[in-house]
């Protein structure tokens, strides 16, 4: 009968190959979610100067060329969210 160490060692190790065997999916699944925010950031900012207006600066009634720029933003981020969250084969 083996014993217990020796056991737990190939146990630790096979869930330590499990892993490390998924950590290039889930680093690539981050990775990816970053650069689909950045492009959202930055289709948005050029939305905003082709309007005239610079992102981030509060507006009290806002034309309706802004709301447009950031309901386009809330549906970009929206986008990469569920490329994130979706189930990798």
């Amino acid at each position: 009968m083996p014993s217990t160490t020796t056991t737990s060692i190939k146990l630790r190790d096979i869930l330590l190959l499990l892993i490390l065997l998924n950590a290039p999916t889930a680093t690539a699944l981050l990775v990816s979610y970053g650069i689909c925010q950045a492009g959202c950031a930055a289709v948005v900012m050029a939305c905003y100067s082709a309007a005239g207006f610079a992102w981030g600066v509060t507006i009290a009634n806002p034309p309706a060329v802004v709301l447009a720029c950031n309901s386009a933003f809330g549906t970009c981020q929206a986008a990469c969210a569920v490329v994130a969250l979706a189930p990798v084969p």
